[in-house]
């Protein structure tokens, strides 16, 4: 399989189920981005792989002239849907992280949580993200470490996912600091940090309900299945996750690497 047709179908798979439902569990993730990215009023800031545009809506309040670009159509027509809600301007539009449409230096400020470390040619999005930042100017990611709780959740759906095509990188790679550095270290003076993302919830069974119907890879994986395999992973999904209750609840420790740079 091409990249471009790998990203065909990933544009489709992310905007498959409300999304929303989990980006509402990231929330102090995009606060720390955020923070991080600092953005000031009439500074341009990207954030790249967008998602349904929490952290562009954030920027945008903070009064930044915000661009949100995403692979997937579906995603971008719900992130201007609350961003109408909040009652924030931001210009969200369909792209391609590997190849944007902006002019080089454009943008003060980058962002991009747990978005642009899915896409398969690494040193692609790299080099664009490089090429659209000016000179001082800051980058900021937000991508899962392969040991932590997604890379160990992706590790349990594996078996129930087609294989990746030969040659797309790992997204869990980007949660590594060699990896960052061989990638970006050129361009950037770069900080890396260390943080989790905890969600709780109560029990194994409504994490599979979640995810599901709204996390584009599980379900699509779950969709393409026959009854008996489909029943299968949402055993073994349940299962996973009861291993990890603590007291009442289950708690998913999602450990991840925030990358911070400033381009040279």
């Amino acid at each position: 399989m091409a990249f471009e047709e790998l990203k065909a179908k990933q544009s489709v798979m992310w905007g498959n189920g409300p999304y929303e439902r989990v980006t509402n569990t990231l929330r102090d993730m995009h606060a720390l981005a955020i923070e991080r990215a600092d953005p000031q009023p009439a500074e341009r800031l990207l954030d790249a792989a967008t998602g349904t545009g929490a952290v562009a809506i954030l920027a945008a309040k903070r009064g930044a002239d915000v661009v949100g670009m995403d692979l997937s159509p579906v995603l971008i027509e719900t992130a201007k849907e609350r961003a109408a809600e909040e009652g924030v301007s931001v210009q969200f539009e369909v792209g391609d992280a590997e190849d944007m449409s902006y002019d080089g230096a454009s943008f003060d400020k980058v962002t991009s949580t747990v978005g642009v470390m899915f896409t398969p040619d690494h040193s692609a999005v790299a080099g664009e993200l490089t090429r659209v930042i000016r000179p001082g100017g800051r980058l900021v990611l937000a991508c899962w470490t392969p040991e932590g709780g997604l890379g160990q959740m992706f590790g349990m759906m594996r078996p129930f996912m087609p294989p990746p095509p030969e040659g797309a990188g790992s997204p869990f790679t980007w949660g590594t600091e060699d990896h960052v550095r061989e990638l970006l270290g050129e361009s950037f003076e770069l900080t890396v940090e260390e943080h989790e993302s905890t969600l709780s919830i109560e029990s194994g069974e409504a994490y599979w309900e979640l995810f599901s119907t709204s996390y584009g890879p599980t379900k699509t994986a779950a969709d393409n299945l026959d009854e008996e395999r489909r029943n299968e992973f949402r055993q073994t999904w349940v299962d996973f996750f009861e291993a990890r209750r603590e007291g009442d609840e289950v708690v998913h420790h999602r450990e991840y690497l925030l990358t911070v740079g400033t381009r040279r």
